[in-house]
């Protein structure tokens, strides 16, 4: 259990990244969502020890991550949003590289290492491969290698396939899922809905450095149940529907916009049918409640 307890963090420049974040992370795969700068890589940043919180408490089974990043740093994984290579450096000297800056001294054991993780990532044919020639995707599965060095407690990963075309995506979510039922905990930051839909047995909503929602998918589909509407329209209709409306999303469609729209209670309009809730649409009805709060 990673437990986060009133954690704080204003930059210099006056930008209040967070504000009091409690939040109780399970075993698992949890997913952090979020728009961009809402708060979610300050706050995987200082989980991951390299970002010192203005106030607050980072835990994992009691062990506080912000006070002993030597001992903490034993038992983390870390992929951040964006990952430098050495291009010149090959894929298996990129890990011998990381395994030595993990403490893994002994030749011999470092190189079974480096196979075995090379395997796991399915880049054993690129083994002898300059990493400045790899795509994206294999760029991201050298990431995650090399964060799982030494069997890691915590594995964050920030943003991770953002860029990745569908198959390296479906590629990365299996790795991830794998991972994550060997390790303790592995935290998705993302502002990919999807990701989080597909992989996260737990999920929490991160918005101006505030947690608004705090649940499991199923439980957040079960929020919602019976109240998404959905409507194919004119343009022209739509200001005067968004006036009176709680909008979840719009799309246009084959010349016309289609209209998605929260409302529990009654149905908005004839022109409405009730629609089959995503986790989108969860996640679209809570930043809207937010910003019509403010």
């Amino acid at each position: 259990m990673l437990r986060i307890e009133e954690l704080k963090k204003t930059y210099p420049s006056g930008v209040q990244a967070l504000k009091g974040i409690n939040l109780d992370i399970p075993t698992g795969m949890f997913g952090l969502l979020g728009p961009n700068g809402a708060g979610k890589t300050t706050l995987m940043k200082i989980a991951a020890t390299l970002l010192e919180p203005d106030s607050g408490r980072v835990a994992i089974n009691g062990d506080d991550l912000v006070t002993h990043k030597r001992a903490a740093r034993k038992i983390l994984g870390y992929l951040p949003q964006e990952f430098g290579l050495y291009p010149t450096l090959t894929a298996e000297q990129t890990l011998d590289y990381f395994a030595k800056l993990k403490g893994i001294i002994n030749d011999k054991e470092r190189r079974a290492l480096i196979d075995a993780l090379l395997e796991r990532v399915n880049l054993s044919s690129a083994s002898k491969q300059k990493v400045g020639g790899f795509s994206g995707g294999m760029r991201q599965r050298m990431g995650i290698a090399q964060a799982i060095i030494g069997e890691p407690k915590l594995i964050i990963v920030d943003e991770p396939t953002a860029g990745l075309d569908p198959e390296e995506r479906a590629r990365f979510h299996n790795l991830l899922a794998e991972i994550a039922g060997e390790s303790g905990t592995v935290i998705l930051s993302t502002h990919i809905v999807s990701d989080v839909s597909n992989l996260c047995g737990h999920m929490a909503i991160i918005r101006q450095g505030e947690i608004i929602a705090y649940c499991t998918p199923q439980e957040a589909l079960d929020q919602i149940s019976g109240a998404v509407w959905e409507a194919a329209i004119a343009r022209e209709q739509v200001p005067a529907l968004r006036s009176r409306l709680r909008v979840i999303s719009q799309q246009v469609f084959e010349g016309r916009v289609r209209l998605r729209v929260y409302s529990k209670d009654l149905r908005p309009g004839e022109e409405f049918k009730l629609a089959t809730p995503t986790l989108e649409d969860y996640y679209f009805s809570q930043a809207s409640q937010t910003v019509s709060a403010q």
